[in-house]
């Protein structure tokens, strides 16, 4: 089955203590001389019997475990802290912390964030940027065109690749096939359909419903998906941001109409009020592919039955082709300072592509191609779905590429702006202005010239 949800959505606990022995490793450092190197930027003196220093989060420990099994003559040294969860910002405040201090910079970083390589990849305060360029040689074009087609896009700045993909979170519409039986009704293929589908289902049975409105990752649910400008990262520091076009008035006004009549409720999918009042009652919901073990297939939350879930393909507007959006997934860097490229590089890959990590033991789907093709059919075969899971392939590849990773957290606006404001009974598409206003002024802040 899917593991629960491993992004910085779900509840997670972060290794206060751990992270703060990492402030005294120097896993590597800008000591013992540096060269230009062959990978397009400035290296250390390389040391390939060198041990490796590794941080992950603690969904993530198997995949050190894993590597140690398969390779066990890399030294390394795991440490977890929070990935970077919930927006606490740790990778990027830890790196700045060793920048200062000339050295004890990680080898290898995972983070649950999409946004780090808009950082990670530009100097700070005139220091050597964290994140090693891994398409100049690092890592090996054949290997890197086998990820899933766009998934390693949050990881490109102006044509430089600075991190791989661990998963992706493509939106698809999960449904409930025993009661979609039940009542008769057709799964919807357009949004159109679906917004009908929300009327009816309001009118013939109340208390169901075809979604949820009430997280921060709301945005990237509906408005990703509907392909709404509201975050199209056009350079390092340049976005182009707007809520008033009419792909965005579409997505606002269609959720307005249900979440009114109570088919779209304005209720975190986490929260236990979720699971109180629609264990049984959800019969659509557009969402990441995390949600199968996350929401549907665990015994925390709306627990569905075996042989009830399905999932069928992103919706698309009418006359256009699909879209989808991305909630979540994780992302693995190198570290420009690192004495054993060699040995980090070895384990980045390993533990995006390798079968030992991504197809056996992940909770995500992969981002790697290959592996995402067997990972399908190991989840298949567990024979807890009512379908089988082949759309999530094509949704993987259909992830609008107009919304782009910056260094702002477009959930943390949401949040605060937004979620608020629809509780209360404000309708999105009167909110729209005021999202552009607050996402304009949190780009500046972060020193993006807005469009």
């Amino acid at each position: 089955m899917f593991g629960k949800a491993r992004h910085r959505h779900a509840p997670r606990w972060a290794a206060v203590a751990a992270l703060a022995v990492t402030l005294t490793v120097s896993a590597c450092g800008d000591k013992g001389g540096t060269s230009s190197g062959s990978y397009g930027f400035p290296q250390v003196t390389q040391d390939d019997k060198a041990k490796i220093t590794v941080w992950v989060d603690a969904d993530r420990s198997g995949a050190v475990d894993a590597f140690k099994k398969a390779n066990p003559d890399v030294q390394l040294e795991a440490v977890t802290y929070d990935g970077s969860a919930n927006g606490s910002n740790s990778f990027r405040t830890k790196m700045q912390l060793f920048d200062r201090a000339g050295s004890g910079w990680p080898d290898v970083v995972f983070s649950t964030q999409n946004n780090d390589a808009a950082w990670a990849s530009q100097q700070s305060n005139g220091k050597q940027a964290f994140a090693a360029v891994l398409n100049q040689g690092l890592v090996a074009k054949e290997s890197l065109d086998q990820y899933t087609a766009g998934a390693l896009n949050p990881c490109t700045v102006e044509g430089k690749v600075y991190c791989l993909r661990n998963d992706l979170s493509q939106v698809v519409l999960w449904y409930n096939k025993t009661l979609l039986d039940q009542f008769g009704y057709s799964l919807p293929a357009t949004w159109e359909d679906y917004q009908a589908l929300g009327e009816k289902v309001g009118r013939e049975h109340p208390g169901y419903i075809v979604g949820a409105a009430g997280d921060a990752f709301t945005p990237e649910i509906y408005f990703w998906s509907g392909k709404c400008q509201a975050n199209g990262i056009t350079g390092p520091k340049a976005v182009t941001v707007n809520t008033g076009s009419n792909e965005c008035k579409r997505v606002a006004s269609m959720l307005d109409v249900l979440i009114k009549n109570g088919t779209v409720p304005t209720v975190s999918v986490f929260a236990p009020e979720f699971v109180k009042n629609y264990a049984n009652k959800v019969l659509l919901m557009p969402g990441p592919a995390w949600y199968a073990g996350a929401i549907f297939n665990n015994p925390q939350s709306l627990n569905v039955p075996k042989g009830q879930l399905g999932v069928a393909a992103p919706l698309a507007w009418k006359g256009e082709e699909a879209a989808t959006g991305n909630v979540g997934g994780g992302t693995w860097f190198i570290s420009s300072h690192s004495k054993n490229l060699k040995a980090a590089q070895k384990f980045a890959e390993f533990v995006t592509q390798a079968d030992d990590y991504q197809v056996n033991l992940a909770p995500g789907y992969p981002a790697f191609a290959p592996a995402a093709a067997k990972w399908i059919k190991k989840q298949e075969s567990s024979g807890y779905y009512a379908t089988d899971l082949q759309p999530m392939i094509k949704a993987g590849t259909q992830i609008w590429s107009g919304w782009g990773s910056g260094i702002f957290s477009q959930e943390a606006i949401w949040a605060k702006t937004v979620t608020p404001a629809i509780v209360s009974g404000k309708s999105l598409v009167s909110l729209l202005p005021e999202w552009q206003t607050a996402i304009k002024n949190q780009a500046q802040v972060d020193g993006y010239t807005v469009t």
